[in-house]
């Protein structure tokens, strides 16, 4: 994997990364500059850890809203 920028790890971004398939690898263009060159394997196993973070963060924002009720 090769990283061309540092995110702001303070900030949360609500825009999705743009990703393409090229030459057999997976670009992902993300916020603040980030893009990042991945195997497609690197790629499939990122995209399912990105999907199960996203579940547990959504079940956490649920749970605080209830919380807060």
């Amino acid at each position: 994997m090769r990283v061309l920028a540092a995110m702001d790890h303070d900030k949360s971004y609500d825009q999705p990364s743009e990703v393409v398939a090229e030459d057999g690898e997976v670009l992902v263009d993300g916020p603040d500059g980030v893009a990042v060159t991945l195997t497609p394997d690197a790629a499939a196993e990122t995209s399912q850890r990105l999907l199960i973070g996203a579940a547990k963060a959504q079940a956490q924002k649920l749970d605080e809203e209830k919380r807060r009720k």
